[in-house]
């Protein structure tokens, strides 16, 4: 199996559980709504919630890590009842669906939680499995459409004992970071491709990222936001140079034109592209600049963050990626979806930077510069499974191998 993992499910608890069942239909309906979010992107303004929990608990927290030594506990009885049968594959499973499968997939819901055990038989995919498999998807970061495709079937069936050993290498993680990390502060959580901006010890708001390749990985550091820049422009960096820009240009000599990116020699000269020879390293000798625009590879904001890796956080103009259920796109930078509104709690205590003054400034177009006084702690961190101060256990795809979850999920099936 490939190496997956994705988002929150094992203790709804009954009590929720049995509430679900008792709104029927019209919780389906509810959560069918839900579902438009990969069309939404930045409209939903006010939205303080992504696909996450609701819980107001940041994720490196004490209490975070408690959760997830309960998580322990609850999943370590599981496995040694024998975990859960997996989901045989076939067909994507959706409302009105018949079979052993349906019936495979209520026991398998049931198992973690997300389905009612009076509602464990039944071979027909009705409603309450519907809101089942959102809930499921819901937790582990998939968007909760109800149906259940490839993503969601990977995720049902990575085995009981590997999601252990995950909680068991996350919980590590977050209780080292567990200490004072700052009145206010940002952590971006890199498998979750999620940000939460953390004030007085609470969640002041969730926002969906699009974070690094698997070749090109954002990486786990500590820094501190210091500048806002709006309508920036974009230094293209070595790397993009060498894997994208220069095979893009031997395709379509336009395409530095097209894109508003203009070529400076060493000297601060501009030289034309008809003037490079892209069939050779001499691309490599100099630097690329796009001018500011909605074309803009960084979008119109750029949030500064000092820090060997040279990586930042910042808007983007392919706001469809947010949509996705893996956003794992960028080369190592993180795209920021509804950023005016992080930037917005980012510059809440600079005088005259308010919500209609960052709007104001955007539409300028004009390059402008604000710092960020004091700066703000901003750890990136990777954590992919964990326990929410609301009884649900997260997961996360271990998208870089760092918990050896693919290895780990090949070896419990084989057993």
């Amino acid at each position: 199996m490939a190496a997956a993992t994705r988002r929150e499910a094992l203790k709804l608890g009954l009590g929720a559980a049995a509430a679900a069942v008792a709104a029927g239909a019209a919780s389906a309906q509810e959560w069918g709504a839900q579902a438009e979010w990969s069309d939404r992107y930045d409209a939903s303004r006010g939205a303080t919630v992504t696909r996450t929990s609701a819980s107001r608990t940041p994720t490196l927290s004490a209490e975070t890590a408690q959760a997830t030594e309960r998580a322990i506990e609850d999943y370590n009885s599981l496995v040694t009842r024998g975990g859960w049968e997996m989901v045989p594959n076939g067909p994507r499973l959706k409302l009105g669906s018949t079979g052993e499968r349906v019936l495979a997939l209520r026991q398998r819901l049931v198992t973690t939680g997300d389905l009612d055990p009076s509602l464990v038989n039944g071979a027909t995919f009705d409603s309450y499995v519907e809101g089942g498999v959102r809930r499921f998807q819901a937790r582990h970061g998939l968007i909760p459409v109800g149906v259940v495709g490839d993503d969601t079937m990977q995720s049902l069936n990575i085995p009981a004992a590997t999601r252990l050993r995950q909680l068991e290498t996350n919980l590590v993680r977050i209780r080292t970071m567990t200490g004072d990390l700052g009145q206010r502060y940002v952590l971006a959580n890199i498998p979750a491709a999620e940000i939460e901006a953390v004030e007085n010890g609470q969640v002041a708001a969730r926002y969906t990222a699009v974070v690094g390749k698997a070749d090109r990985a954002s990486p786990v550091l500590d820094a501190k936001i210091t500048q806002v820049n709006f309508n920036p422009f974009w230094t293209v960096p070595a790397s993009i140079v060498k894997k994208d820009l220069i095979p893009q240009m031997q395709k379509d000599p336009q395409y530095l034109t097209k894109k508003n990116i203009h070529i400076i020699d060493r000297s601060g000269v501009e030289i034309q592209p008809d003037q490079v020879n892209w069939n050779t390293d001499e691309a490599t000798q100099y630097m690329y600049k796009q001018d500011p625009g909605e074309d803009n590879s960084m979008g119109t904001v750029r949030i500064n963050m000092a820090n060997k890796h040279g990586v930042y956080m910042h808007d983007t103009p392919s706001k469809n990626l947010f949509g996705e259920n893996t956003r794992f796109h960028s080369s190592g930078c993180m795209r920021i979806q509804n950023v005016k509104e992080l930037v917005s709690w980012l510059l809440k205590n600079q005088p005259n930077w308010d919500r209609r003054a960052i709007d104001a400034a955007i539409k300028t177009g004009d390059r402008i510069d604000v710092s960020v006084t004091p700066p703000t702690p901003v750890y990136w961190r990777y954590i992919s499974g964990w326990g929410a101060a609301d009884g649900t256990v997260q997961f996360r795809e271990d998208i870089y191998g760092q918990d050896g979850t693919g290895e780990l999920a090949m070896a419990d099936q084989a057993r």
